[in-house]
């Protein structure tokens, strides 16, 4: 498949996985791959606490848009901005700001459980209605809380009856249970433990939330090692005892990514293993490479 097609799959696709995995590294790699393809990019965040633009040299993120790179923007979303803005534009900017100094908005936001969900999820939902950029990715909370964050806007529907706050989790609805509109991309390490908690959350997301599931990406895969190393110094053991080390850890993780493909029978993205202390722009445009080359792999539309 090619990658301008894949990133025309839905406009929203919110980038889940357990905490560690790499998931706002994976989110960085696609909208570096989405850009070249010819794609504008939002990047959405809604924790504050990723360190998404370290990997582009830049300060942390705020409620204002800034530019990443060419194509690629980003900002974070948190609940009492985004109910500061629905106040706004509502006809309420004078008391907003009152509100939020005196601490009512909390109060507000905290009075229905899944309200500061919605609040954020709305915001989203509004993003991909204005088509503010041809896709939207967002760095979700990790796999637990993501579950949560996700399934609040069905909550609501059965607590509320009427009002506003019914149709805003309505809408966040449609749009999540719409494919063409949105959908997940999980992301993992090839090893047992985020293997496992992956699975969960993929079954938890279809059955309960009614979310369509994209490509999983396996993130970190060491790649097969050569053959040991016959080189006659001193050095010649440690090479053997270190390649000898890369084998097992490569056919532990094969053996994971079987078991994932056996558990939960999605399309896999397979991203290389960085020896790096941290991700820069370099390193970005290497995981971008191979997520450009996986998505080569899929199987396009029928």
């Amino acid at each position: 498949m090619e990658l301008a097609d894949f990133c025309s799959t839905s406009r929203v696709v919110i980038v889940a996985g357990k905490g560690g995995v790499g998931k706002t590294t994976v989110t960085a790699a696609f909208a570096v791959a989405a850009a070249r393809a010819g794609r504008s990019v939002l990047i959405v965040e809604v924790e504050g606490k990723s360190g998404l633009t370290a990997a582009f040299g830049l300060a942390p993120l705020t409620y204002d848009e800034i530019e990443l790179a060419p194509g690629i923007r980003a900002r974070t979303l948190t609940p009492d901005e985004a109910l500061i803005e629905y106040l706004e534009d509502h006809g309420m900017r004078r008391i907003s700001r009152r509100l939020a100094a005196s601490g009512a908005l909390d109060v507000v936001a905290t009075a229905v459980p899944g309200m500061k969900d919605i609040l954020v999820l709305g915001k989203i939902k509004q993003l991909e209605q204005q088509r503010v950029a041809d896709l939207i990715l967002v760095d979700a909370p990790a796999a637990g809380h993501a579950v949560t964050f996700l399934m609040s806007p069905a909550g609501l529907l059965d607590a509320i009856r009427v009002g506003p706050v019914r149709k805003q989790a309505n809408d966040v609805v449609e749009m999540l249970r719409d494919g063409s509109r949105c959908q997940v991309m999980l992301v993992t390490l090839p090893e047992e433990t985020p293997v496992n908690e992956l699975v969960d959350t993929a079954f938890a997301l279809e059955d309960r939330v009614g979310l369509q599931l994209g490509p999983v990406v396996v993130n970190a895969c060491v790649s097969d090692p050569p053959a040991d190393a016959t080189v006659d110094d001193p050095e010649a053991a440690a090479i053997s005892a270190a390649l000898a080390f890369a084998r097992e850890r490569h056919v532990m993780q094969r053996g994971e990514i079987d078991r994932l493909a056996d558990r939960l029978p999605l399309p896999q993205i397979h991203l290389p293993f960085l020896a790096t202390a941290s991700i820069a722009r370099a390193e970005l445009d290497v995981l971008a490479d191979a997520f450009v080359d996986g998505v080569a792999h899929l199987k396009g539309p029928a």
